[in-house]
């Protein structure tokens, strides 16, 4: 094993990065323990986070560590003595009698007296102020809101003013979920995920809980993932013989009466992202027969009830404002679409009728590829659920539902969820609230038809990665350019057109 310490920065343009559960993480723990000397991972876990810790916040004089009864403690306690050592004023706040310490931790806390720095067992009775805040509470073991002191010293955390480094785990946070287990949960400023990453750090409560995140795998290999956090995909090139029938066609069955709005936004979206030609087949009984602003669209109501070739032929995505009228569409896109992106009201309807979920579970045995992408709201009716049971385990949900209707699901939200039958589960790193607009998720629908129509053969996983991740990425650079200004679903087609990620 490498004695080299490698701290990452987990940027989303540098995955994908390999993520391990709970129970990968400690089985990885176990075998890396029991090829190692005693105490010697816990040293290198100890020196990473004091690495970082003077790596990133390098004006910091005072350092205030938090250091629970296990192993997560040994590891604060570790980095205490580095920081001690490094001239830095450091005191611990260690909740658990020393003697009754792991042994790792115990050896960990009789080094950092050694070194001069200055050991609390138990609360203070005082506050202290520190420039800098080291969160060594709880680790992957959490499985419960924490308690007494425990619930007490994170009040006491977020009372503070300075930076919060997180080890291995906000704690309070679950490792797997994502989920902030109570109301008590560090909201770190970084968090160091130490041998192995998290998933519960990348979605739900977890992206805005961990702040930035680090990682050091401490030199082991921690054997084969549970999920895969995704990165940059490379989107269909063009070849120059190419022409417009050979960059495939996509259609938008949707629209009805009041709701043409996200029907020509999806389709503007297809357009984008550099489909052949696209059609926009309104169910509104009075359809609009040109979008102004963009002319290069086609309309064809009833396009639907066409010829069976051109619908074998082509990328549909069905029920983006297609209101109760989109159900009468979907038996013939079901049995008929070459590929199928179900969306919005054409989920609503697979929720209500049980014969088009049958239908749907027909067209996968047949091989004929489907993409459903379900908020958590969408998510729940299909499964019957609330919606809080969804967020409550997004991973578990989306790979509930790709098992049970037979297709690739991307469950949208913090932290999207691509799953799908036989493959491990994507986590999406980016996108942000500036998303949470009307008409994004049209966009996101009609940006992932005009990729697959392009790559007609692509498996819909992939194409669920590489779409959801690039309409996250345009959306993060807005944020970063945009001075707090609102994003607009017709503003983000236009910087997906651009290629603006």
């Amino acid at each position: 094993m490498s004695e080299t310490a490698t701290l990452q920065r987990i940027a989303p343009e540098r995955g994908p990065w390999p993520l391990h559960d709970a129970a990968t993480s400690r089985a990885a723990e176990r075998q890396a323990q029991s090829q190692a000397a005693p105490f010697s991972l816990m040293a290198r876990a100890g020196l990473a986070v004091a690495r970082l810790a003077l790596a990133r916040w390098p004006h910091a004089r005072s350092v205030q560590v938090w250091a629970g009864p296990g192993n997560n403690g040994g590891d604060g306690l570790v980095a205490a003595r580095h920081l001690q050592a490094a001239g830095i004023e450091t005191r611990v706040v260690l909740l658990g009698e020393p003697d009754r310490l792991p042994a790792d931790a115990h050896r960990a806390c009789a080094e950092a007296l050694q070194t001069g720095a200055r050991v609390q067992v138990g609360l203070p009775a005082a506050a202290w102020t520190a420039d800098l805040v080291i969160d060594a509470l709880l680790g992957i073991g959490v499985s419960r809101a924490p308690e007494g002191r425990l619930a007490e010293a994170i009040a006491c955390i977020h009372a503070q003013a300075a930076p919060v480094l997180a080890v291995d785990l906000p704690s309070g946070l679950h490792p797997d979920t994502g989920r902030s287990l109570g109301a008590a949960c560090i909201h770190a400023t970084a968090t160091l995920s130490l041998l192995t990453l998290k998933p519960g750090l990348f979605t739900a409560s977890g992206r805005d809980a961990a702040g930035e995140a680090w990682f050091d795998g401490l030199g082991i290999h921690a054997g084969p993932p549970s999920a895969w956090l995704a990165g940059p995909m490379a989107l269909a090139a063009c070849a120059h013989a190419s022409h417009k029938g050979s960059r495939g066609d996509v259609a938008v069955v949707g629209g009805a009466a009041g709701m043409a709005g996200a029907a020509w936004l999806a389709a503007r979206a297809a357009l984008a992202a550099g489909a052949g030609r696209v059609y926009c087949s309104p169910l509104d009984p009075a359809p609009l027969t040109l979008d102004w602003n963009q002319p290069e669209l086609m309309v064809r109501p009833g396009w639907w009830m066409g010829p069976p070739e051109s619908l074998a032929a082509s990328t549909v995505v069905a029920g983006c404002g297609g209101g109760h009228e989109v159900a009468g569409a979907l038996p013939v896109l079901l049995s008929r679409a070459g590929r199928l992106v179900v969306d919005a009201d054409g989920l609503n309807a697979l929720a209500a009728d049980a014969s088009l979920r049958e239908a749907l579970r027909r067209r996968g045995h047949a091989g004929r590829p489907t993409l459903l992408t379900p908020h958590p709201l969408e998510a729940a009716r299909l499964l019957g659920r609330h919606t809080a049971d969804v967020q409550a385990d997004r991973l578990a949900t989306a790979r509930e539902l790709a098992e049970s209707l037979g297709t690739t699901v991307l469950l949208k939200g913090s932290g999207s969820i691509v799953a799908s039958p036989g493959e491990l589960p994507l986590v999406i790193p980016t996108g942000n609230a500036a998303l949470a607009t009307a008409g994004t998720g049209d966009v996101l629908a009609g940006w992932l038809a005009g990729l697959w129509a392009q790559t007609p053969q692509a498996p819909p996983h992939r194409i669920a990665g590489a779409g959801a991740w690039s309409h996250g990425r345009a959306a993060d650079l807005w944020r970063a350019a945009a001075l707090g200004a609102p994003l607009r679903a017709s503003d983000l087609v236009n910087r997906l057109a651009r290629r603006s990620f």
